[in-house]
């Protein structure tokens, strides 16, 4: 019996010369890989619909031999336009995925990790990508691990613990009305550097690829 389920395209790789494996983020299923048989096939159903940090709800049927699942149908529900031009709101969408793909097991799921991505996705597809909204996102998936650091007890200046601890609550959207100094952004950066490799055993790919893309 086929499955349903609402997310985003994380990752899209050829299988074979006609068919696709494609990485799903879901509030219900968590991370998943479907094949998508026939994909490459000018004339596919799936054509247009399966683009990076594409948004769509889909149908798929689970594998009882592996964690490779069989997509079935999808429909295309959301497209985020800037994500496919604007360079740096592309590499801060790799390093977060990354960062889920290195934290979080397949087929488990991580509805407040979903919920966090789409927001992540929602703010890059709005305004220009900035090393806030990295650190932010770092942050808040580290509070969705119940790992986050406690800023009273952060080796930091007073600012930088002040932007540590904003950053954590703080809305998307209200990023750009942060005021700090670009010496408290730097201490931030370097403390998350060592707190993620000590949490996560080693620093997500792609991070400073990420923060030389938003200063």
């Amino acid at each position: 019996m086929d499955e349903r389920g609402h997310g985003v395209v994380l990752r899209v790789r050829p299988l074979t010369e006609t068919s696709l494996i494609v990485h799903w983020l879901s509030p219900e299923h968590g991370r998943l890989a479907t094949v998508a048989k026939g994909a490459r096939r000018p004339k596919s159903s799936f054509a247009g619909k399966l683009d990076l940090f594409q948004e769509a709800e889909f149908s798929f049927a689970r594998s009882r031999r592996s964690d490779l699942h069989t997509l079935r149908e999808v429909m295309a529900t959301g497209m985020r336009r800037r994500l496919r031009t604007e360079h740096h709101a592309l590499e801060v969408a790799a390093y977060a995925v990354a960062t889920i793909e290195q934290a979080t097991e397949v087929d488990t799921p991580i509805p407040e990790v979903a919920e966090l991505f789409a927001g992540l996705l929602g703010y890059l597809d709005a305004v220009p990508a900035t090393a806030r909204a990295v650190f932010a996102f770092e942050l808040k998936f580290l509070a969705c691990q119940g790992l986050e650091p406690d800023p009273g007890e952060a080796p930091l200046s007073d600012a930088a613990r002040e932007l540590l601890a904003e950053l954590m609550d703080v809305d998307w959207m209200d990023l750009a009305t942060l005021a700090t100094t670009a010496e408290a952004a730097r201490e931030v950066r370097q403390f998350l550097h060592g707190f993620l490799i000590y949490h996560l055993g080693k620093l997500p790919r792609g991070r400073a690829e990420a923060l030389h893309a938003a200063p």
